[in-house]
């Protein structure tokens, strides 16, 4: 199970990464494992729209099972298929850097996290301390 606190540490520590990068404002997505809404945070600055992009870096992770970052791979390698996912999922997935599966020690998924704000690499960095953080491992 994937606890509320468990999920204020990803964000709070995804979040002060951010800031020990100088990084942009960043928004913080968490989602459990079914895809529903842990918690989320918008720093100051940040666009009104980072949070849809963070919750579909997160939700893309969830449904294909594997990082957000390897989405946009996929994307790059079979164009068409990632076009027919965005249709299938109503264009709520982004196949980018920033997305983090979320698995306990013995590698049971537990959920997501998402990151946008600045570059998809860094928004990715991020959010790999944010789980490492809460003791948990990115997946």
């Amino acid at each position: 199970m994937f606890s509320l606190e468990q999920a204020r540490t990803v964000i709070a520590t995804t979040r002060a990464k951010g800031r020990e990068m100088g990084l942009n404002p960043l928004t913080v997505v968490v989602l459990d494992a079914g895809g529903h809404l842990v918690g989320m945070e918008r720093e100051d600055g940040a666009g009104f729209g980072r949070p849809d992009v963070a919750s579909g870096k997160a939700a893309g992770a969830l449904a294909m099972g594997v990082s957000s970052r390897k989405l946009g791979d996929m994307a790059a390698e079979r164009p068409q298929f990632m076009a027919a996912l965005s249709v299938a999922w109503s264009g709520k997935i982004i196949p980018a850097a920033g997305g983090v599966l979320i698995k306990d020690a013995q590698g049971m998924l537990l959920g997501a996290v998402g990151v946008s704000g600045d570059l998809s690499d860094k928004d990715e960095e991020a959010a790999l301390a944010g789980v490492a953080a809460a003791q948990l491992a990115a997946g």
